[in-house]
Parts: structure tokens; C-alpha cells; sequence
């Protein structure tokens, strides 16, 4: 009963080895359907918390802050219709991935899984990185980008990651000691990727 959380810099291939060594496993993959759970759990839509991890504090935030008053807010909380903020987020984040984990044999990839995980017994963490070029060059090899549209993707995409931890009050989410095993897909193919982390799970 474990637990495996992926971290990765955009385009290294995180998603691509999350789905294939949970199939390997059999072990539930959770990734963006931690959206649809965080919405669940805060009675709001996927686009809300899309816009909450995308923003990450940002002008969102702000223009919620100024646009949305207090007794708004009051009254929605109150009624079938929920609301959500960062704090909101980050505590049904947490608590989600945690319940997952206590139930074992899943595969989590991002959304700080190395974090609220860090101290969990059964958790094995791992971080895959990549020269940016290789990265671009997997973009658009598997998703079918031109090389700008691969640029831009992991140009924003890093930002939004950046932004992603800093709710959790984290800089050091690329420090190897967070990890049990960190991979660096410049050098080694998916295959290898995927056999180095089975061995780690079931070794």
C-alpha cells in the first residue's frame, strides 16, 4: 500500500510516466482529476480552481478582492453554491492528497504531493528534469506543438508551477533531498524511467 508523488519540470514527461507505471502497477492515477476533487470538496466549479492554480495569488486574486464584498461572500458560503480562495485550496488540496495516500497504491503527479507527503511512511517522491531543449523537443513530439507553441507552453507553464508552490510557502521544490530518486530524462529514455521507479517502489 504506497503511495508515488511525480514532481517535474514542465515537459519532462511527468504525465507520460505517471499514467504508464500506474498501469504497470495497476495503481490509480491522480492528476488533473484533483481539479474536479478540490471543486467537489469546495462546492465550485473545475474553472474555479483552474483559475486559482493558474493566478496563484495574482491579479485574480486581487480583483476578486476588490469586486466580491464580504457579505457576498457571507452569503454564498451560506447558500448550496460554494467559494474558494488560496487557503481554501491548499487545505482541500491537502487533505484530499493525504486520504488518497492513507488508502495506498496511487500514483500522484504535482500539485506539491512531495510536500504534503513529505513525512508519510509509505511515500516515495521523484523529480524528473530536462534541458529545456529536450523538453521543448518532447512538446512537441508528443502533443503535436509547433516549436513557439512548446516554448511558450513551458514558459508559462514553469511560472505557473513556481507560483503553484509558493502557495505552499516553498522555493526549493527542484532540491534533491525532497526526492527518493531524481531523474534526469536528458539522459535516460522513458523505458529506463519507468523500470528506475519501479525498482524504487517495489525493490
Amino acid at each position: 500500500m504506497t503511495v508515488l508523488t511525480i514532481s517535474r519540470q514542465f515537459g519532462a514527461g511527468g504525465k507520460t510516466l505517471g499514467k504508464t507505471i500506474a498501469t504497470r502497477l495497476g495503481y490509480t492515477l491522480a492528476d488533473e482529476d484533483l481539479v474536479q476533487m478540490v471543486a467537489e470538496r469546495a462546492k465550485v466549479s473545475n474553472n474555479w480552481v483552474k483559475s486559482i492554480e493558474k493566478e496563484a495569488g495574482g491579479s485574480l486574486l486581487r480583483f476578486m478582492d476588490y469586486m466580491i464584498s464580504k457579505s457576498y461572500v457571507d452569503r454564498v458560503l451560506a447558500e448550496t453554491k460554494g467559494y474558494i480562495d488560496e487557503k481554501i485550496y491548499v487545505s482541500a488540496l491537502s487533505e484530499i492528497i493525504s486520504t488518497m495516500a492513507d488508502e495506498g497504491d496511487c500514483v500522484i503527479v504535482g500539485r506539491g504531493g512531495q510536500y504534503i507527503l513529505r513525512d508519510h511512511p509509505r511515500a516515495f517522491h521523484i523529480l524528473l528534469v530536462a534541458r529545456r531543449e529536450d523538453r521543448v523537443r518532447f512538446m512537441m513530439e508528443n502533443y503535436n506543438l509547433t516549436r513557439k507553441q512548446a516554448e511558450t507552453t513551458i514558459t508559462v507553464q514553469d511560472k505557473r508551477r513556481r507560483a503553484l508552490y509558493k502557495k505552499f510557502g516553498k522555493e526549493d521544490y527542484d532540491h534533491p533531498s525532497l526526492y527518493d530518486l531524481v531523474l534526469n530524462m536528458s539522459r535516460i529514455s522513458m523505458e529506463k524511467a519507468v523500470d528506475l521507479t519501479y525498482d524504487l517502489i517495489r525493490g
